[in-house]
């Protein structure tokens, strides 16, 4: 149920510093807030990428203020930043950064009027809040804290605006007109990578389907690129650490189907238009998976023991860093992958008919979409602050 509106608000801080994936689910909830609050500047406390990205891209993000570190360690000159935080005069802010134990704290040392958002048993109270229970959708747990500041959802899946900037870095990866799929084979974690030889093995089924294959990842997975790129049949195109987040998202903006990890990228492809395969472990897609099926499919790791050692990571850590994703068959994620990838050409022939563009043998263009690490998961545990 959503609250009334908190009455003459000029100016709304939201804290949400953390990762790519979690400012992406994030952003239904800000949607959410500027359709409540139209005529509010809206302020994303964050990180210092967040300033170099966010201003153009959310679109209901008015301004970025970079914060310091909200577990408390010394990062920055707090003081001084808290001093500005009050002479601004927020009439609201929301911490939706995490389970409250070290964010809430931070929100009411802001001085807004009126404070919400999430909280552990553990964690100071705010004027309103949703309890932050782990295993919820995180687009779900936004949309439910700022509803108790009167924001109604406006939609239930995040988009990423794509800029000029971005589709000019991107430009010359996109400039052939043939159909483009991203294979991207990398995560922070090792328990959430798929091997190597299965993203290649799918790579190679997409590209004897037709498509022109790219394989992206940060600079310091170049090697687990280059591996993928070489276990592959078909050629395929290594896009290791070349491209800013935006022009990454310009990238994915123009592929058919993307197939991904669960990790940011993963979500930025959803966000800018693309049709996705997710390799998801269980838990993780609770958190972190789509709403909806049927240009987004999640192939789905049940593993719950440690493969080196056998704990329960439900029930207890090991510190292990195995893959809980390796078993998620090839056949699945194969078949999920060309069934999007037909999907996508029929919709681009559909388009194209409809505007007139097609003549002769030119065959179907791609629809564009224009609509990008989840610091949340681990596998085990609760460590939101």
């Amino acid at each position: 149920m959503t609250a009334a509106v908190v009455p003459d608000v000029a100016k709304i801080a939201v804290l949400r510093a953390n990762s790519l994936g979690d400012l992406l689910f994030a952003v239904p909830a800000l949607d959410a807030l500027r359709a409540a609050y139209p005529a509010a500047e809206i302020v994303l406390l964050g990180r210092p990428w967040h300033a170099a990205f966010v201003l153009g891209r959310v679109a209901a993000v008015d301004r970025v203020v970079v914060a310091p570190d909200v577990e408390g360690t010394g990062a920055g000159d707090e003081a001084a930043f808290f001093e500005r935080m009050r002479e601004e005069r927020f009439d609201l802010a929301l911490q939706l950064h995490g389970g409250g134990r070290n964010s809430n704290p931070f929100v009411r040392r802001l001085g807004a009027r009126v404070t919400a958002g999430l909280r552990t048993p553990d964690a100071e109270p705010l004027d309103h809040s949703v309890p932050y229970v782990y295993f919820q959708s995180e687009v779900f747990r936004l949309l439910e804290a700022v509803a108790t500041v009167g924001a109604s959802p406006c939609r239930l899946e995040p988009r990423l605006r794509v800029l000029p900037q971005d589709r000019r870095e991107a430009g010359w990866l996109t400039s052939d007109d043939r159909p483009l799929v991203a294979i991207h084979p990398g995560a922070s974690e090792g328990r959430r990578r798929w091997p190597a030889p299965s993203f290649a093995a799918v790579g190679d089924a997409l590209a004897a389907a037709g498509a022109r294959v790219v394989v992206t990842g940060t600079g310091p997975e170049a090697s687990l690129v280059d591996e993928v790129v070489s276990a592959m049949s078909a050629g395929a195109r290594a896009v290791a650490g070349l491209l800013s987040i935006g022009g990454l998202a310009a990238l994915l903006s123009r592929c058919a189907v993307v197939v991904s990890n669960d990790t940011g990228p993963l979500h930025v492809a959803a966000a800018v238009g693309a049709a996705t395969v997710g390799i998801y472990w269980c838990g993780n897609l609770i958190n972190a998976g789509p709403v909806t099926r049927t240009r987004h499919r999640p192939a789905i790791s049940w593993r719950l023991d440690c493969p080196s050692c056998g704990a329960n990571c439900m029930t207890e850590g090991c510190g292990h860093d195995d893959s809980f994703v390796a078993g998620v068959s090839i056949d699945e994620v194969r078949a999920s992958a060309l069934d999007l990838w037909s999907a996508s050409l029929q919709e681009g022939l559909q388009a194209a008919v409809v505007a007139g563009d097609v003549a002769g043998d030119h065959g179907p263009q791609h629809r564009l979409g224009n609509p990008v690490e989840p610091a949340r998961v681990g596998l085990h545990g609760l460590d939101h602050p």
